[in-house]
This record gives C-alpha cells, sequence and structure tokens, in this order.
C-alpha cells in the first residue's frame, strides 16, 4: 500500500484508485475528446500527404476548403475507425499506470526521479498502443485521403495535392462499410498482412519519443508551475497547463518523424529512408514545419483536454482513504 508523506498528494498513483470507476469514465472521457478534435487530425493529415502547398495553405485554408468540397463529414473521415483507438487507449494507460507502478516499487529503482519514471513509463505505454492502433491508424488515413482524387472544387484540382496509392474513390450510395472493406481489400491484395502494419517502425520511432517526452515534460512543468503558482491556484488547472505545454514542446520536437509516418502509411514507399528522401526532395527544409500549425493546435487542445479529464477521472476514482490528501 502506498504511505502518505504528506497532506498534499501530487500525483494520484495506480494503487490508489477504483479501477472499476477509472476504466470506463477513462473510455467516455478519450472518446468524446476524440470527437472534438478529430478535424484537427484529419487537416494534419491532409497538409503533411499534400505535395507542397499546392492545394491548402496552412490550417485554416485546409479547413474552409474541406468543409466547402466535402462538408462536416469530410473533416470526419475515418473517424468510426479511428475511434477504435479508445480500446487501444486503455491499454496505454494502463502500461503507463502500470510501469510507473512498478518502477516506484521497493528496489533501488524506486528511487529514480518522478520524470524518469514518467519519461520510462510513456515510452513502453506507447509502444503498447502502437502495436494495437496502426492497423487502424493506415485504414483511417486512407480514408481521410479518398474520394477527392478527381475532383475540381473552386478552381483547384484536389488530385495535385493528395496521394492516394489505392486508386479508390467515394462511390455514391457505398456505406462506411462497404467503404472500409474496399480499402481493407485493396491494401490486403497489394501488401498482404503487412500492408496493415506498414509504417509502424515509423510509428514506433515517432510516437515512443513523443510519449516518452511528453510525459517526462508533463511531470516537470507541473512540478515547476506548483514552484511558481501561490497555493490558492487550482492543482487541476496546473496540471492541464503543464499538459499542454509538454504537447507543444514534445510537437515541435517530433513532428519530422510525424510527417514521415504519414507518408509512409499512405504512400507505398519501401522504407523511412525513402520517405525522408521524397519529403527532403519535394520540400527541402520545409518537411520540418509541414503540417505543424494543425500539429500545435491539435496537441494544445488535446494535451489540455486529455490532462483535464484523465486527471479529474483519477480524483473521482480514488478509494476512500486518500479522498482527503487530494486539491483540486
Amino acid at each position: 500500500m502506498t504511505t502518505i508523506e504528506s497532506p498534499f498528494i501530487r500525483t494520484i498513483e495506480w494503487d490508489m484508485m477504483d479501477k472499476t470507476k477509472f476504466f470506463p469514465l477513462s473510455m467516455l472521457s478519450s472518446f468524446s475528446v476524440r470527437c472534438c478534435l478529430y478535424p484537427l487530425t484529419v487537416i494534419k493529415t491532409r497538409l503533411q500527404v499534400q505535395r507542397h502547398n499546392h492545394v491548402y495553405n496552412g490550417m485554416v485554408d485546409a479547413c474552409r476548403k474541406i468543409y466547402e468540397a466535402e462538408g462536416i463529414a469530410g473533416l470526419y473521415r475515418g473517424f468510426w475507425i479511428s475511434s477504435v483507438q479508445i480500446v487501444s487507449g486503455v491499454f496505454y494507460v494502463s502500461t503507463y499506470e502500470g510501469v510507473r507502478h512498478m518502477l516506484g516499487q521497493n528496489g533501488i529503482i524506486s528511487n529514480l526521479d518522478s520524470r524518469v519514471k514518467a519519461l520510462i513509463a510513456g515510452g513502453a505505454a506507447s509502444l503498447v498502443g502502437q502495436t494495437i492502433v496502426v492497423p487502424f491508424d493506415v485504414l483511417s488515413q486512407h480514408l481521410m485521403v479518398l474520394g477527392i482524387s478527381n475532383k475540381k472544387t473552386n478552381g483547384y484540382h484536389v488530385s495535385k495535392m493528395i496521394m492516394n496509392p489505392l486508386g479508390l474513390t467515394l462511390e455514391p450510395g457505398k456505406s462506411r462499410a462497404q467503404i472500409s472493406a474496399d480499402i481493407i481489400r485493396s491494401i490486403y491484395q497489394r501488401d498482404g498482412y503487412r500492408g496493415f502494419y506498414r509504417g509502424y517502425v515509423a510509428s514506433l520511432c515517432a510516437y515512443v519519443p513523443n510519449s516518452a517526452l511528453w510525459w517526462g515534460l508533463y511531470t516537470s512543468y507541473q512540478d515547476e508551475l506548483i514552484r511558481l503558482f501561490p497555493e490558492w491556484v487550482s492543482h487541476l488547472f496546473i496540471q492541464a497547463v503543464a499538459g499542454t505545454l509538454g504537447g507543444f514542446t514534445t510537437t515541435i520536437i517530433t513532428n519530422p518523424l510525424d510527417v514521415v509516418r504519414a507518408r509512409l502509411q499512405v504512400q507505398r514507399l519501401d522504407s523511412m529512408f525513402s520517405a525522408i528522401k521524397v519529403l527532403w526532395m519535394e520540400e527541402r527544409l520545409q518537411m520540418f514545419t509541414k503540417g505543424l500549425s494543425a500539429r500545435l493546435v491539435q496537441s494544445a487542445c488535446f494535451s489540455f483536454s486529455i490532462i483535464l479529464g484523465y486527471e479529474t477521472i483519477k480524483r473521482f476514482s480514488i478509494t476512500e482513504e486518500y479522498k482527503g490528501y487530494i486539491r483540486w
């Protein structure tokens, strides 16, 4: 059992929570956040896979043109496939909290700094989460760029922007399930089962460091902000701000890796090296900032919302004996 050394618990640990409350509330919170912020994911993906800036000249322009050409449905293309990530999110959170708990057990490793524990646990959680979610990520990204390759909208050719190697387009009357089935069949015919894990190594290279850095920086920023702010400031607010700052920092550092991952999963390139080479030939130094504005906005909104929901749920799930030691 965790011992309490001070009247104020900064981090609610795994063994302090009632899991029957934590898991359902965590899934509900994750779904709500993804539902609200999914259009930013679509915009980010479109910006990352376009050639230069032939069609979309930034995040706002992309949002306007997608809405004009495809309506609200265009901003939510692939959402139901992507929402499977909620399940992977349960494994992600369980791994993160479980690894942190194990690192905090008796022994030499228990003396690790809390930031190092968060960094290690964040990396391990992403490894588990990406192994589950990559096939659905591949499918959802094909859905995001599907169906607009032969259209003209407001005088521009979308075919210049989107790389749609499957050659599929939306056909009137087809349901989401039928469209998804067509994509699954096309991916399997071209690449077999390996096609569903295209970009897996790139995803690990992008998301494992991202997750590790984010949790480590979140803990660091939280500790610093607690020292800076007066005691009357809400601890939950401090945590949400720390999460946002951590998201900003990691997004700037890892953006090129995320662009490479998106290109590998949507294009049929042989390796990360090939993707980097193509990106450099097409974009030069702009490859480091491609889709960055959308990622920064997405990261800020996502980090703030996720931490606000996550830490609130942890407070609601805490067992009775610790309720008097938390600060809202």
